[in-house]
């Protein structure tokens, strides 16, 4: 990218604060590209999930300045009703929601509320991105997103638990 002269800046940016909103605003929907582009090659609904959690990991890895950026939103302006990453993320959410009906729908998934399964993933994802940033990823993010996959999708307790609780 090419530099850019202040007073070109403010041609489109009336303030630093309108600058600053755009930035963030810019590298969420890059992120929900990233993932939309990662996630178009899925075969199965489960495939389609795992590849959107590799994709959300490697974009938040290639990209440290938009986790700084959520930091600063939060930081500078913790008077917002709603960070700008939360309202990309709720607004982005339907087709996730979608999927999920159906793989519950079509007995893939427990029938818990779609919302529930969703939050969980979301901060799952979301708390996994701020622990790399800040002491650094132990584990490739194929492993991070095998290890996250494997929790979500078979648990933590072993299968004669699961039928113990059941009976």
């Amino acid at each position: 990218m090419e530099p850019v002269a202040k007073g070109t800046v403010y041609r489109y940016y009336s303030t630093k604060e309108e600058l600053f909103f755009a930035a963030v605003d810019e590298g969420m929907q890059q992120l929900r590209l990233a993932v939309d582009e990662a996630t178009s090659t899925a075969c199965t609904s489960i495939e389609r999930i795992e590849l959107g959690i590799m994709a959300y990991l490697k974009y938040f890895d290639q990209h440290p300045d938009a986790i700084e950026l959520i930091i600063q939103e939060r930081a500078s302006f913790c008077d917002r009703v709603k960070p700008t990453y939360f309202v990309h993320r709720d607004a982005n959410m339907e087709p996730w929601r979608q999927l999920f009906r159906d793989m519950i729908s079509d007995r893939q998934v427990r029938d818990v509320p779609v919302d529930r399964i969703i939050e969980v993933i979301s901060d799952l994802l979301y708390g996994t991105i701020f622990t790399n940033h800040f002491s650094g990823r132990t584990k490739s993010l194929c492993a991070q997103c095998k290890n996250v996959s494997d929790i979500v999708f078979h648990g933590v307790l072993a299968a004669a638990e699961i039928r113990g609780n059941n009976a």
